[in-house]
């Protein structure tokens, strides 16, 4: 056929996730279900000491998840760089690629709306908390006013058409830019470690001239399994190290 409906792949980076990962996995299943597009889930196992990769190879035999492990812990940034890679490698032109936290926490059911809004135009959509209609329950306090001193700052360095929420990691991607990005930067498009990755990639995203839009996001930290973690700290640190980078190199 000359058409075909676009797939979506949703790559997810998972640390010690054994307590969040089948729920998670089931209210994904339910929601392409309802929504009725294609779609394959890509788990980077980031070393983990628990069952994670097991639950990931258990759930496989009923939804398409395509496991990558690594053998000792990396951190977040180079897992989020080789499941944006593997995802990208294995898409069509015209496919998209989501990213969320494997901690359920962010609510699978908003994926068809960011689809929507690539379809319409957007060339990456984030899952905003500070949309109209947005809700956060349950975030500790410190991570709530990093939230907001983050938005704050990068508003003042680097204001993005279509951005309020700089360092939410539910995202969805035309695959095409993702492509894009790593062939003008290679391994260094997620060049972060840690949590800062995801304002990393949308700086160099911005540099590139894409279309930036949001959806409001429900964020359900209620809903969390485990520990959460994220330094607080150390994430301020490293962000202010990458911002500057950015300002003096223009990455």
């Amino acid at each position: 056929m000359r058409f075909r409906p676009a797939k979506v792949l949703m790559a997810l980076p998972a640390y010690n996730e054994q307590e969040s990962l089948p729920e998670l996995l089931e209210r994904i299943g339910e929601a392409f279900a309802d929504s009725r597009l294609d779609y394959e889930v890509v788990i980077v196992d980031d070393g983990s000491r628990d069952d994670t990769a097991k639950i990931a190879t258990q759930m496989s035999r009923q939804m398409p998840i395509h496991l990558v492990r690594h053998t000792v812990n990396q951190g977040l940034g180079i897992t989020i760089r080789d499941a944006l890679r593997e995802a990208a490698d294995r898409a069509g032109e015209r496919d998209i690629i989501v990213t969320m936290d494997a901690d359920n926490t962010h609510p699978p059911g908003l994926i068809n709306r960011m689809v929507q809004s690539v379809h319409e135009g957007c060339d990456c959509v984030i899952a905003s908390r500070f949309q109209p209609g947005s809700r956060v329950v349950g975030v500790p306090v410190e991570r709530y006013f990093l939230s907001y001193g983050a938005r704050a700052l990068f508003t003042l360095l680097f204001p993005t058409r279509g951005v309020r929420d700089y360092t939410s990691g539910y995202r969805a991607y035309r695959a095409s830019v993702i492509r894009n990005g790593f062939d003008r930067y290679g391994d260094n498009f997620v060049g972060e470690t840690g949590f800062s990755c995801m304002a990393d990639i949308l700086l160099k995203l911005r540099k590139m001239g894409c279309v930036f839009g949001e959806s409001p996001l429900r964020l359900r930290y209620d809903q969390k399994g485990g520990d959460s973690k994220m330094q607080v700290f150390r994430t301020i640190w490293l962000t202010l190290k990458m911002l500057g980078r950015h300002r003096v190199k223009g990455l």
